[in-house]
């Protein structure tokens, strides 16, 4: 049985603005969003995104050094997640593959890693801009 974690105020104000947003965020940019509904400072941005990140409701984006909500809740230690990035539009698609698990899975037994969290970033080019740049 899943249980949705109860969030605080400032957990939904920042996991709204992420649900909103058209893009990853990063966390001055949700900050500067959320200036006047009771955030103030970088430290509750930070704090409120550490949370959700645990709860398994949003990603962080290592080279965008931006945020976005799950498409797939849940525990992503068993299960890896992937984005494709696009870097012309910025259109991020989450996936999750058994392949890219089931690989990542072999490496780190063969070579005795444990993984706390795992993220695997494609850039490139979508299909819209791909053929665009054609």
């Amino acid at each position: 049985m899943h249980v949705e974690p109860v969030l605080t105020a400032n957990q939904q104000l920042v996991f709204k603005a992420l649900g909103d947003a058209e893009a990853p965020l990063s966390a001055y940019t949700i900050l500067e969003r959320l200036q006047g509904k009771g955030i103030k400072a970088p430290l509750q941005v930070y704090r409120a995104l550490e949370k959700l990140i645990d709860f398994g409701l949003v990603h962080r984006l290592e080279s965008l050094n931006a945020f976005v909500v799950c498409d797939h809740h849940g525990d992503h230690t068993q299960h890896p997640v992937a984005f494709a990035i696009c870097d012309s539009c910025g259109l991020v698609a989450e996936f999750v593959d058994s392949s890219v698990q089931e690989g990542l899975s072999r490496w780190t037994t063969g070579h005795a890693f444990r993984p706390k969290r795992v993220t695997v970033e494609l850039r490139g080019l979508c299909e819209t801009c791909d053929g665009a740049s054609k």
